[in-house]
């Protein structure tokens, strides 16, 4: 099985997806709860001017700090990643490849070469699971498409290899 996933079509820039190290990734979504506790949208490009700010000003205000040592730094929930389910958003990678203006839909096609088409303005409304119960999913993945509001949680579309923009 093929791990890869090329976001290609209409778009500035191809790129190649591989769902096997978003186990790392801090953007994963437990999917375990993902669907049951109320969901609220941020801003990432906001948080992180937020963020900035808030340590520019620290900055001048106290001085410089040194990087965190290893004691300070982020630590992964080792049970959790070799048990959980997990998914991550799929704006985040298809705006990395710069759709182009007039780009209309998003096809998902899978192993049988059957093709998924939306429109690309529902970009935001999707998941792709990559995990169940902390094992990659290699009998029909290497990922699955979820709807965020959960609508095809028990069937997703399964087998899916590639995405062209068009």
């Amino acid at each position: 099985m093929e791990t890869i996933i090329p976001i290609k079509g209409n778009v500035n820039h191809i790129i190649t997806l591989d769902p096997t190290v978003w186990i790392f990734d801090d953007r994963k979504l437990d999917l375990n709860t993902y669907f049951i506790e109320a969901q609220v949208e941020r801003d990432e490009d906001e948080e992180y001017k937020e963020k900035m700010g808030k340590h520019w000003s620290r900055e001048i205000m106290e001085g410089a700090t040194f990087p965190p040592t290893l004691k300070t730094e982020k630590k992964f929930d080792r049970k959790k990643l070799v048990s959980g389910t997990f998914g991550i958003a799929l704006e985040q990678f298809v705006k990395n490849a710069v759709p182009a203006q007039d780009a209309k839909t998003i096809t998902f096609t899978t192993t049988d070469d059957v093709a998924y088409p939306f429109p690309i303005d529902e970009l935001n409304q999707f998941i792709f699971k990559f995990s169940q119960d902390g094992k990659p999913l290699t009998s029909d993945g290497p990922v699955h498409l979820l709807f965020k509001d959960g609508s095809n949680a028990d069937n997703p579309i399964r087998n899916i290899t590639g995405i062209t923009i068009d």
